[in-house]
């Protein structure tokens, strides 16, 4: 009897406090874990990591990510990130944006987006806030996602504004559990779908400007070892 392969789910947490946005990823957790008790969930709270704040110095991007003159958590995020079939990045709502150490997160990673490389992977987030402007920080996370290479489940932004009725609390957790299984559905189908016209329009601008490039560059090596100059 061939055995079931366990899932491995990490989610990427930047609030400060372990209040609405911690609260909604173990609502989400236990939701997941009713579609498959196997999956193994894990949390990485980026208040509790050292993940200093990028210098701009580009020599991730430039000369690969081993020469980032900072030395702290990354590695082992990115280790995490490898080792995880599905991630969550959970935000609130700061001034309209995420917040300061899940942006600075984002940031670090910023070498991802040249050499996208979590393909075959399932990400989803979720936004809690107090009003408004959570569907365009949706939005942003979800388009961060899939630039770095995973396959995107529509995610959620949920109003956690204290005092909840019975009744908003109720819709929270509904609206939960809509998420949780689409990211189920995502995680154990195809992770691998065809890209947009405009995803592909944009790799093949981007290949063309990496051909160009001097070949001391590891954009030039990385493309070349994926053979993407080959591919249509």
């Amino acid at each position: 009897m061939k055995m079931k392969e366990i899932k491995k789910v990490t989610a990427i947490i930047g609030s400060a406090r372990k209040k609405a946005t911690f609260h909604a990823v173990q609502e989400f957790e236990r939701n997941l874990k009713e579609f498959d008790k196997c999956i193994e969930f894990d949390y990485i709270f980026l208040y509790d990591t050292h993940l200093e704040f990028c210098k701009g110095c580009l020599a991730c991007i430039g000369y690969g990510e081993k020469l980032c003159p900072l030395k702290d958590d990354r590695d082992m995020i990115l280790n995490k990130l490898r080792q995880s079939d599905g991630v969550i990045f959970a935000s609130p709502n700061f001034s309209f944006q995420v917040t300061a150490i899940f942006k600075n997160f984002l940031d670090r990673f910023s070498f991802v987006y040249h050499r996208p490389e979590f393909f075959g992977k399932t990400m989803t987030a979720i936004v809690t806030q107090g009003w408004r402007g959570g569907q365009e920080i949706l939005k942003y996370l979800e388009t961060m996602g899939e630039n770095l290479g995973f396959t995107k489940s529509k995610g959620c932004v949920l109003t956690t504004l204290d005092p909840m009725t019975e009744l908003q609390k109720k819709r929270l957790k509904i609206e939960i559990k809509k998420t949780a299984s689409r990211f189920y559905e995502q995680l154990s189908g195809n992770n691998y779908p065809v890209p947009t016209l405009f995803r592909l329009m944009m790799f093949r601008i981007g290949r063309k400007y990496v051909q160009n490039i001097d070949q001391k560059f590891r954009d030039y090596h990385y493309y070349n070892e994926k053979g993407w100059f080959k591919s249509g």
